[in-house]
């Protein structure tokens, strides 16, 4: 089996938000009961001190929510099935159900998504995962990962029946 997501989904997942919503409450956290020089400020510009952070909160939660907690957590090729782990599931999905390979490079994480011919009951329509082995400048040209699937996919197509 060839692993085609990369190993970094965990800390895009799992870590990230921590880090990211524990920033912004150990930044309202000192602006309200830290230093000295906040506690001397006036009352309207100590809470200017919160609107930003509630505001990063909102579209950070939004963007995360959007991009990066729909992916599935692994992805790997085993000959013409796919095996996708997510949330602790495992499913297996032939190539064939794939109808459509996207791949996103200019996105931090860069991803790829597979639309499916029909809905599956755990994954939805789409199954989206970052690919392994992204490098540097890896934007200005195409996934060799897509372009690999794409390549099986049309042979499955072609094959006749």
């Amino acid at each position: 089996m060839q692993r085609l997501s990369s190993s970094m989904t965990f800390f895009h997942k799992r870590l990230l938000p921590v880090i990211w919503f524990g920033f912004l409450a150990v930044w309202t956290f000192m602006w309200f009961g830290g230093p000295a020089q906040a506690l001397q400020t006036p009352q309207p510009e100590r809470w200017m001190g919160v609107v930003v952070p509630v505001f990063m909160c909102v579209v950070g939660g939004f963007f995360f929510k959007r991009l990066v907690l729909s992916l599935v957590d692994e992805v790997w090729l085993d000959g013409d099935t796919l095996v996708i782990k997510s949330r602790g599931e495992s499913t297996r999905l032939a190539l064939s159900e794939v109808i459509n390979v996207n791949s996103v490079p200019m996105m931090n994480p860069p991803r790829i998504t597979l639309t499916l011919r029909t809905e599956s009951s755990r994954l939805g329509r789409e199954v989206s995962f970052i690919p392994a082995g992204v490098r540097v400048f890896a934007a200005f040209r195409s996934n060799p990962i897509a372009d690999d699937l794409i390549r099986r996919i049309d042979a499955l197509r072609r094959r006749p029946a």
